[in-house]
């Protein structure tokens, strides 16, 4: 009985923890919202300290900002003690659109800083994105317990955030374009006191372009007393295969090492990772399997499993994996290889004080180019009209290509290879409910055609984007034509429809070069595509 009543009064200790059995528990605090709904001053213009405008009039609906390219938006600004228990905000999209034509900044482009107390580095510093699970600046879905992102454009945060003298929320706009029809709403209680051992929440990015040879990727590293509560991960492939068999390995007060048995394993998964999410671990995107340019953004939030620290932590990932004969020094394939991807992350954690980490977002956080060409003018087409379509999936417009039946349905797209490297031939395609299902066949001028994989089935229920990877050669300079022919349509298709973005020759990782092992084969006698 005693053991049960001291179990009680500790629980009513916590700060306001009201999930489920606490909802009957008398709750500490006063509720308040920083928000941003319209305030008018005496001008009729927006003043912050202005009560809410309510009245009939429109401009009662102008609750949302517009953040100039390199302009900072301060969301919160207050005294404490209190502590922040709700974070929702939303904006446009990447993509032109009626409100923006010349489109908005994506979501990557955006950072959130948060800053306790008055502390000169903020505790929290990382993209808008990465901090809710959506990685690369793409919108995704997300519904956990901690973060959820509904319909992927709605940004919800309930981590709990204590704060003693005052929290700073800001969105620091570090893109070209701006932040449009942001919206926002933070929900905090005010208290009379903290307990004194009360920890901060801190969330920091790091990324590495691709990762260094020879060391693991560091997600964490802080000393003073806390608890890891969550990581996201997002890896951009640079090689064929998987890259997830890397292990975590978490050193914890410099002494114990938590060794585990495979990234896909860490983020609750088996045998892979797809596309899912759940209250505790996720991956909200992972577009293809073992393809070079692939992207993987996964969360796994350690609620129920805190990683407790009293001194010390040290979370990093190895960054190994399979990969294609042509990367192995023995010319075979293989699951432990030191692959040469690029990783970015974001931790999240607890701890009494200011944290030790050391790393700042930097402010260029797009991922470099892979492309060696990207071609997208079609030099011929067969019968059927042809239009340039601006779609929210490209930042530039795709070729829509509309035959009315198979017969004579067919593009020609030109390209120019300068300099013999190993390459890979991608098209960066639509699919649609009207699409078609063509045959590819390469060109080299002066050459015979050459059939290359087999037949592209471009149906799919919704529109979409997907990239279909076709050959890894070693092309000789010289002009080439890439050639789709419709071959017929998915059964469920309307029609025979095709649209296509750009024909991209994506560049190797250099040990392709230097090991050299298909310099000499002739693709036109044997097309390979490696997996």
């Amino acid at each position: 009985m005693l053991t049960a009543l001291v179990a009680f009064v500790a629980l009513g200790q916590t700060i306001n923890d009201p999930l489920l059995g606490g909802l009957a528990r008398p709750l500490q605090g006063r509720s308040m919202r920083e928000t941003s709904t319209f305030r008018a001053g005496p001008d009729g213009k927006y003043l912050r300290t202005a009560p809410p405008t309510g009245d009939l009039k429109e401009h009662s609906n102008w609750d949302n900002f517009r953040v100039a390219p390199g302009a900072t938006h301060v969301l919160m600004d207050r005294q404490g003690p209190g502590v922040i228990t709700h974070l929702w905000m939303t904006f446009l999209g990447p993509e032109p659109q009626d409100w923006a034509k010349q489109g908005s900044a994506n979501h990557q482009e955006m950072l959130l800083r948060i800053y306790w107390d008055g502390q000169e580095k903020p505790a929290v510093e990382a993209p808008v994105g990465d901090f809710f699970a959506n990685c690369f600046g793409k919108r995704s879905q997300v519904i956990s317990l901690p973060v959820v992102v509904e319909d992927g454009d709605s940004y919800n945060s309930f981590w709990r955030m204590p704060f003693r003298k005052s929290a700073r929320v800001e969105i620091v706009n570090q893109s070209q374009k701006s932040i449009n029809l942001l919206y926002y709403n933070i929900d905090w209680i005010k208290l009379d006191s903290l307990p004194r051992d009360t920890p901060y929440f801190h969330a920091q990015y790091r990324q590495e372009y691709p990762v260094q040879k020879g060391k693991d990727y560091t997600v964490l590293e802080t000393t003073g007393k806390g608890h890891l509560v969550g990581v996201v991960l997002g890896v951009r492939s640079r090689s064929p295969s998987w890259f997830g068999e890397g292990d975590e390995k978490v050193e914890v007060d410099g002494q114990e090492l938590m060794w585990g048995t495979g990234t896909e394993d860490y983020f609750l998964s088996a045998w892979g990772l797809k596309t899912t999410s759940t209250p505790y671990a996720g991956t909200p995107y992972f577009d293809q399997w073992g393809i070079v340019g692939g992207h993987t953004s996964a969360y796994r939030w350690h609620l129920n499993d805190p990683i407790v620290f009293q001194k010390s932590i040290k979370f990093a990932f190895e960054h190994w994996g399979w990969i294609s004969p042509d990367e192995n020094p023995d010319n075979r394939a293989m699951s432990w290889n030191e692959r040469e991807d690029d990783f970015s992350s974001v931790a999240f954690w607890y701890q009494q004080g200011p944290s030790t980490f050391t790393a700042r977002a930097p402010a260029d956080r797009r991922l470099p180019s892979l492309e060696r060409t990207v071609a997208n003018q079609l030099a011929a087409h067969g019968t059927g009209a042809v239009r340039d379509q601006q779609l929210a999936l490209y930042e530039t417009p795709q070729r829509l290509y509309m035959p009315e039946k198979q017969e004579g349905a067919w593009i020609e797209v030109p390209f120019e290879v300068r300099e013999r490297e190993p390459l890979r031939l991608v098209l960066n395609m639509t699919t649609s409910y009207d699409f078609g299902t063509y045959q590819a066949t390469l060109t080299q001028e002066g050459h015979p055609p050459v059939k290359i994989g087999g037949a592209l089935d471009l149906f799919s229920e919704d529109v979409a984007n997907r990239e279909f990877h076709l050959l890894d050669f070693w092309p000789e300079p010289g002009k080439y034509t890439l050639r789709l022919e419709c071959v017929g349509k998915n059964a469920r298709s309307q029609g025979y429809y095709l649209g296509i973005e750009s024909v991209r020759l994506r560049e190797r990782r250099p040990r392709v070069k230097e090991m050299g092992w298909d310099k000499d084969k002739d693709w036109r006698k044997n097309p390979v595509l490696h997996g």
